[in-house]
């Protein structure tokens, strides 16, 4: 390589390296750029949510109208229902609805509009009351709904009115009972399956032993009963509880359900997930008000669950009919 051919690659490298040099410095002014715009929309933002007092919140009451609650914090910092500490809260829903207070964004701000009556906020459909740790209250007002589903809303100290999504109406529609925490049926799998005695007007018990061969049989009286029960075995492997209807029943209630005199009883003998021998008792009472389950109640809780009918119908019928031939 010739002189003029050493200047000429030298001076094309050195374009090369103005040319990245300025690329990269585009990128990173562009970068910056795209950040300051991202924290400026997010300021923007931030301002136009509606205000509350507090980022977090101690206490938390509401009134949808048709029930007034109130949640505060345990000593462990839980959420608790205040009426009842001991009832089974899931506290996710109080997690939820708090950080949703902190977090209004409205779809609509109006600062100069018609009077509070006209948007439904002289008398609200809902009211919530945050209190934080220091003492200080966050409250909103729900007014009426528009025709897309959002709703009329402002603070306790302000008239100025919003618009927000109907998340914040459905977060209060739920009553106590909407937030507990259903007890789990055991798993009944044939694999961890012992015993199991089904009483009613009838009683039929079985037993459940492993053959290597043919897999669980089931037997009844001495009687090989495998597959007759194929049936009521796929039922016991999934049940559960589908909603929790009483806490802490009157005898009058108990008596409603039909669980004084049950329809059926359920108690079966088992392996838990420690391969010990444990027990479960399954009492299964009258018809929901709706049709489409039956009032429940497991071991000895007095709290009344509903169990899907087509999910115990197996059981029912054994226990009204006996076993089929």
């Amino acid at each position: 390589m010739n002189q003029k051919q050493k200047k000429t690659l030298l001076l094309t490298l050195g374009l090369v390296v103005v040319l990245v040099a300025l690329l990269l410095g585009v990128r990173a002014c562009s970068a910056r750029q795209e950040e300051q715009e991202a924290q400026e929309a997010e300021q923007q933002r931030l301002e136009s949510q509606v205000p509350t007092a507090s980022d977090t919140f101690e206490t938390i009451t509401y009134d949808n109208g048709d029930v007034t609650l109130s949640f505060t914090h345990d000593e462990a910092g839980n959420w608790i229902w205040a009426d009842d500490p001991e009832f089974p809260l899931d506290a996710s829903y109080l997690e939820d609805l708090s950080d949703l207070i902190t977090a209004l964004d409205p779809m609509q701000t109006i600062t100069n509009g018609d009077t509070l009556e006209s948007y439904g906020l002289d008398a609200p459909t809902g009211t919530i009351t945050a209190t934080a740790e220091d003492g200080t209250e966050t409250v909103l007002l729900l007014g009426k709904e528009l025709s897309d589903g959002s709703y009329y809303l402002k603070t306790g100290d302000s008239d100025t009115v919003y618009v927000v999504s109907s998340e914040l109406h459905e977060c209060i529609s739920k009553g106590i009972y909407d937030m507990a925490v259903l007890a789990d049926i055991p798993a009944l799998t044939e694999d961890r399956l012992k015993s199991l005695t089904i009483s009613g007007a009838q009683s039929v018990t079985f037993t459940v032993t492993q053959d290597d061969e043919d897999g669980a049989v089931w037997k009844s009286e001495g009687e090989d009963v495998t597959e007759q029960v194929e049936d009521l075995a796929s039922q016991l492997g999934v049940l559960s509880f589908t909603a929790c209807i009483d806490y802490k029943p009157s005898d009058e209630a108990v008596s409603i359900c039909g669980l004084d005199d049950p329809a059926a009883v359920l108690t079966a003998t088992y392996l838990d997930d420690q391969g010990k021998e444990a027990q479960v008792t399954l009492t299964i009472g009258g018809q929901t008000t709706d049709g489409t389950g039956r009032y429940a109640r497991l071991n000895d809780s007095t709290t009344i669950y509903s169990i899907g009918s087509d999910a115990v119908s197996e059981i029912l019928t054994i226990a009204q009919s006996g076993l089929s031939e």
